[in-house]
């Protein structure tokens, strides 16, 4: 569990250093059907912006960790991407993507934390 935190905590300086906002984790450990035992859901306000999110985390997590997420997806359109850390997994959205699928809300029942947004 230490190790999720540390990836989670790394995960969310990239995010933040690429001023990615409106951060969300959700502990999921505690539902046993869940797929994953954390999600990390943050923002960005462009598709560029998006993936220049997701690259940063990317390249932080392996430079800082040497962890590399098993699977990536949404590069293409860069509207939604996820990255697959085993047990973390990280949803990077452009606002209007985020309002309509409401991840966050899939899991009430799970414990969430929102990060305060660097001003």
């Amino acid at each position: 569990m230490k190790e999720n935190q540390e990836l989670i905590n790394k995960i969310i300086e990239a995010i933040q250093d690429k001023k990615g906002y409106d951060i969300t984790t959700i502990d999921l450990s505690e539902i046993p059907s869940a797929p994953y035992r954390h999600f990390v859901i943050c923002q960005g306000d462009s598709t560029t912006q998006v993936r220049a999110i997701a690259e940063n985390i990317r390249n932080h997590t392996r430079e800082e960790l040497n962890e590399k997420p098993y699977a990536t997806d949404g590069f293409t359109h860069s509207q939604w991407i996820v990255l697959d850390y085993g047990q973390v997994l990280v949803h990077i959205f452009v606002p209007d993507f985020r309002s309509f699928y409401q991840i966050e809300s899939l899991w009430e029942d799970a414990l969430r934390e929102d990060i305060p947004n660097l001003d």
